[in-house]
């Protein structure tokens, strides 16, 4: 993730304490089962660290959560969020959690847009876990370890998201995608 301004990941310093606190779970042991560090999880609660969206879905497994339980308003509708989760360096790039509904564990609604030149790089998911993505303007390029793609407008990719993968922006203006995760 890029630098964090104030309504990206705003939620999750005191969703993750309550969380945290609910599971009977020291910031050690958390981080122990999270293989996030114990300074990250203690700057993320107070509300002063950017961690990736990997790592967040490491923090929520921990805690037997979802991702949309640690990003989320505490009394918005998992049907619709809009939790601004992710920026990049130009002001139009940005991943909103639109919504999200259960699957196996769930399933999440994005929305993103990529401003010139941006690319955003993302860690695996675990094993089981895919992404379904429709281009809805521009040229995005996803590239992902099992080669890479690039979609027009009006085009879709599902692939599994258990490999190294990045969007990339291939075209000269914003583009825009829907992005659906399964797991």
């Amino acid at each position: 993730m890029q630098t964090p301004r104030r309504d990206v990941l705003v939620h999750v310093g005191e969703n993750l304490r309550r969380l945290r606190q609910a599971a009977g779970l020291s910031q050690t042991a958390l981080a122990e089962a999270s293989g996030i560090s114990r300074r990250t999880i203690i700057n993320l609660e107070a509300g002063e660290a950017n961690v990736s969206l990997s790592g967040l879905d490491r923090l929520a497994e921990a805690l037997g959560a979802g991702f949309v339980d640690l990003v989320a308003a505490p009394a918005a509708s998992t049907h619709d969020i809009g939790a601004v989760a992710w920026r990049g360096s130009a002001p139009e790039s940005e991943a909103v959690l639109l919504g999200s509904a259960p699957a196996r564990s769930e399933v999440q609604l994005w929305s993103w847009a990529l401003g010139p030149g941006e690319r955003y790089d993302a860690e695996p998911d675990p094993a089981g876990w895919h992404e379904m993505v429709v281009v809805t303007g521009g040229r995005l390029r996803i590239e992902r370890d099992d080669g890479p793609v690039t979609l027009e407008t009006g085009g879709h990719a599902t692939y599994s998201s258990a490999q190294t993968y990045a969007y990339v922006n291939a075209h000269d203006g914003v583009t825009r995608f829907i992005r659906n995760v399964v797991s």
